[in-house]
């Protein structure tokens, strides 16, 4: 093996405890392959950025960032409630702080800060190669069953 191949491999592979993400969907398939790890108390996501992943300037997009950050809060809030239907967004915000670029791993940390009868709050922080690039706080209306 090359080194030019062993430094792909590297890059390719994601940290301890990451797996391939379990649950597929239209908007991230094309994002693939992303990385989970379930901690009990929230689903961490990951991914090493490439070219699909950015913007005109190489950068992580930060519709891409948000995107990832909405559904591992979602996920990890979903995991503190019981006998629901699901979990609606309502409120979104991201704050950018720095970059991500090609080759960097990103991972989404988020945080449930408190679950409700009708809503749930959630934060992140997001990382490039272990420094923060964004930080997000998450609203989501619980559906009952």
């Amino acid at each position: 093996m090359t080194s030019t191949e062993h430094a792909t491999e590297a890059a390719s592979t994601p940290p301890h405890g990451f797996t391939r993400h379990y649950r597929r969907s239209p908007l991230t398939d094309p994002w693939e392959p992303l990385y989970s790890r379930n901690t009990g108390d929230a689903v961490f996501f990951g991914l090493h950025v490439a070219a699909p992943h950015t913007n005109s300037r190489g950068f992580a997009h930060g519709g891409l960032i948000s995107a990832l950050a909405d559904n591992a809060m979602g996920l990890s809030c979903g995991l503190k409630l019981e006998n629901i239907a699901g979990l609606v967004t309502v409120g979104l915000t991201v704050d950018f702080l720095s970059t991500a670029r090609i080759g960097q791993w990103l991972e989404i940390r988020p945080e449930v800060v408190k679950t409700g009868s009708t809503l749930c709050f959630a934060q992140c922080l997001v990382t490039a190669d272990d420094k923060p690039c964004a930080r997000g706080n998450a609203t989501f209306s619980i559906a009952k069953r």
